[in-house]
C-alpha cells in the first residue's frame, strides 16, 4: 500500500497559493536601454534636472503669493480668471464636456472578441514587423528605433487583456501571435523580453479561468515556438545584479511554475539542455539573506524532480545529489529563520533529496555522499532539519535498494537514536516515519546478520517495551480508524455496485487519513517480531490479550494489504510474496 506520505511528490503548485513578486520598484517602469532625446540626450526618469537660482534662496518655501493677498478689500473674481474652485474657464468647460458625455454615455467600452483580437494581431505584427525594420537599419543609432521600440514595449503589456478572455485563446494561437510573442524573448532589448515573459506568465497562470483545451492549445502552440529553449537562454543572459534583469528571472521560474502543472511538460523542461544545470548552479549561489530567486529556483527543481524518474536521472548525473547534500548540510545544527525564504527554499531542498532517494539511483548516491550519516547528525542536533531528515531516511531506506542503507545506519550507530525517538512522545507524522524506518530494517537486514540481530535486540530489551509501545500505538490508530470505517460501511449501503467502484479511492483516502496506514506497519512490525521470536511473540499475544484480542487483528490487516496489491507495480511482487510469507508464520 503507498504510503501517504508520498503525497507530496503531487506537483507544488497545485497545492501553493501563487507567489507574488517581492520588489522596490516596479521592473515595467525601468527600462534598459536608453531613451535619447531629439538633441540626443538621455531622457531622466521622471525628475527635472536641478539649476541653481541666480539669486540667494530667502528662505521662504512655496510659490509666491498674489498682490495683496492680505488685503480685506479684495472683491470676489467672479468673471475673471478663476472662478468656482479656482479653476481656469478653458479647464471648466472641458470638465464639463466629459461630464455630459459620460451621462450621455459617450464612453464606450470596447468589446474583446474576434474581431477586435484580429485587430491587434495585424497592429501587434506591424509593430514587430517595423521595429525589426528600424533596428536592422540603424543598428547603431538607437536614436533613430526607440520610438518603435516604446510602441511595441506599449503592445506587448496591452495583451494583458487577454488573460481575462481565455475564450480567445484558440484564436489567438490560430493567428499566428503566440508565435510572434515567443519570438519577443530572442529580442536584442532585453526589457523588451522581459515583458513578453510577463506576458506570457499572465496568460498560462493557474488564476486565468481558462478550460483546459484553451490552455492547451495556448501552451503547445508556445512549446511549438521554443519557449522551453527560449526561456533558458534568458536565464543565462540575464544579469541579477540588475532589478529588472532580477525581476526578469522571477517571471521566467514564474513561467516554468505554470507549465510544469502538467508531468509531461515539466518532463521536457528537466530534459532542456540548460534549465536543470542553471537551477542547480542557482540553488548553489551562496546568499545571506536567501533571495526570493534562489528560494523560488529550488521550488521549481523539486516540481521538476516530483514531475518523472526521467528528471531524476538526469539531476542525478548531474551530480545533484551530492550537491543538495552539501546545501543541506548547513542546516544540521542551525535553522533559518521562521517564515522566511531560507526556510521556505531550505524545504524544497529536503523535498528534493526525499524525492531522489525514492530511486535506486538515487539511493546510491545517497549512501555514496554519506547521507545516512549526515542524517544521523541531524537527527541528534537538529531542530529544524530533524523531522526532515527523518522522512528522508525513511525513504532512503525504503524498498529492495534500501538494504545497503538500512545496514550503514547500524554502522552509523542509527538505532539507539531512532529508537530513543521513538519512546519520546512524537507528533504522528515523525511516528509515521519511525515505524517506517522499523519496517524497512526488518524487512531487508539479511536473515542472521549482525545488523539484524542488533535490531532484533533493541525490540527485546527493557522487557519488551518496544512492543509495548507499539501495541499501545496499534490500539490508539484502531480507535481513530474504526469511526471512519463504520461510516463508511453505513454509506456503502445507499450506493449500487457501480457507484461503490467509483468511491472506493475516496473512502480509501479517508481511511488513510484517519491513520490506516500507521496501523498497516505496526501489524508487519509485530508480525516480523512473531516470526522472530518466540520471546516477542508470547510478549505480543499478552499484550492483545488485555483486551480479548489475538493475532487474528493483525492477520486482518495483513490480508487487507494483500488485496491491495495486484503484483504488477515496481516491487509490488516483492512486498506481496513477504506478506504472504508473514501471514503463514501468523
Amino acid at each position: 500500500m503507498t504510503s501517504v506520505d508520498e503525497l507530496f511528490k503531487k506537483p507544488l503548485s497545485a497545492a501553493t497559493t501563487k507567489r507574488k513578486l517581492d520588489i522596490t520598484n516596479d521592473p515595467n517602469e525601468l527600462y534598459k536601454t536608453a531613451k535619447l532625446e531629439a538633441n540626443g540626450d538621455v531622457k531622466s526618469k521622471g525628475k527635472s534636472p536641478m539649476i541653481e537660482d541666480e539669486e540667494e534662496d530667502d528662505g521662504y518655501a512655496g510659490p509666491e503669493l498674489p498682490p495683496d493677498f492680505e488685503s480685506e478689500d479684495v472683491p470676489d473674481d467672479e468673471e475673471g480668471r478663476f472662478f468656482g474652485g479656482g479653476m481656469e474657464r478653458e479647464t471648466a468647460q472641458a470638465m464639463n464636456y466629459i461630464d455630459e458625455q459620460d451621462q450621455e454615455g459617450g464612453v464606450v467600452n470596447e468589446k474583446f472578441d474576434v474581431a477586435w483580437l484580429r485587430r491587434f494581431a495585424l497592429n501587434f505584427e506591424k509593430k514587430i514587423s517595423k521595429n525589426a525594420e528600424l533596428r536592422g537599419k540603424f543598428e547603431h543609432d538607437p536614436q533613430k528605433f526607440m520610438a518603435s521600440e516604446a510602441d511595441l514595449d506599449t503592445e506587448i503589456k496591452s495583451l494583458s487583456i487577454l488573460s481575462e478572455h481565455a475564450e480567445l485563446y484558440n484564436e489567438f494561437a490560430k493567428l499566428g501571435c503566440v508565435g510572434s510573442l515567443v519570438s519577443l524573448l530572442s529580442h536584442e532589448n532585453a526589457d523588451i523580453a522581459i515583458d513578453a515573459i510577463q506576458i506570457i506568465g499572465e496568460l498560462t497562470d493557474e488564476d486565468v479561468e481558462a478550460e483546459h483545451e484553451q490552455w492547451d492549445v495556448l501552451v503547445n502552440a508556445m512549446l511549438d515556438a521554443d519557449l522551453i529553449e527560449l526561456l533558458a537562454q534568458n536565464l543565462s543572459r540575464l544579469d541579477e545584479e540588475s532589478e529588472a534583469d532580477r525581476a526578469g528571472v522571477y517571471y521566467i521560474l514564474s513561467v516554468l511554475e505554470n507549465l510544469a502543472s502538467q508531468a509531461n511538460i515539466a518532463e521536457k523542461i528537466g530534459q532542456d539542455s540548460n534549465t536543470m544545470p542553471w537551477l542547480l548552479t542557482r540553488i548553489q549561489k551562496k546568499e545571506r539573506p536567501v533571495s526570493q530567486n534562489q528560494q523560488y529556483s529550488a521550488e521549481i527543481l523539486a516540481i521538476l524532480l516530483q514531475s518523472g524518474t526521467r528528471n531524476r536521472d538526469r539531476f542525478i548525473g548531474l551530480d545533484g545529489v551530492d550537491a543538495l547534500l552539501q546545501i543541506t548540510s548547513q542546516y544540521r545544527k542551525r535553522d533559518p529563520e521562521k517564515d522566511s525564504d531560507e526556510e521556505e527554499y531550505a524545504e524544497n531542498l529536503f523535498d528534493c533529496l526525499t524525492c531522489l532517494v525514492d530511486d535506486d539511483t538515487g539511493k546510491g548516491k545517497f549512501l555514496e555522499g554519506e547521507g545516512v550519516e549526515l542524517a544521523q547528525i541531524m537527527l541528534k542536533e537538529g531542530k529544524f532539519s530533524k523531522v526532515r531528515a527523518l522522512r528522508m531516511l525513511d525513504h532512503a531506506l525504503g524498498g529492495i535498494g534500501g538494504a545497503a542503507s538500512c545496514e550503514r545506519l547500524i554502522e552509523a550507530t542509527g538505532l539507539r537514536t531512532i529508537f530513543g525517538m521513538f519512546m519520546r512522545k512524537q507528533e504522528s507524522q515523525v511516528v509515521e516515519h519511525l515505524l517506517g524506518i522499523f519496517s524497512s530494517l526488518l524487512r531487508l537486514l539479511p536473515h542472521g546478520s549482525a545488523a539484524r540481530i542488533r535490531t532484533l535486540a533493541k525490540f527485546m530489551e527493557k522487557d519488551y517495551e518496544k512492543i509495548d509501545k507499539l501495541v499501545k500505538l496499534r490500539r490508539d490508530y484502531a480507535s481513530r480508524v474504526s469511526p471512519v470505517e463504520q461510516a463508511i460501511e453505513t454509506e456503502r449501503k445507499r450506493y449500487d455496485k457501480e457507484d461503490q467502484e467509483a468511491m472506493e479511492v475516496e473512502w480509501l483516502s479517508r481511511r488513510f487519513d484517519a491513520g490506516l496506514f500507521s496501523l498497516q506497519l505496526i501489524d508487519v512490525i509485530l508480525a516480523w517480531l512473531v516470526a522472530e521470536d518466540d520471546g516477542a511473540r508470547k510478549k505480543i499475544l499478552s499484550v492483545l490479550a488485555d483486551r480479548d484480542e489475538d493475532l487474528s487483528v493483525i492477520r486482518q490487516t495483513l490480508q487487507e494489504q494483500i488485496r491491495g496489491l495486484s503484483g504488477e507495480g515496481p516491487g509490488e511482487k516483492d512486498h506481496k510474496e513477504m506478506l504472504q510469507t508473514l501471514l503463514q508464520c501468523l
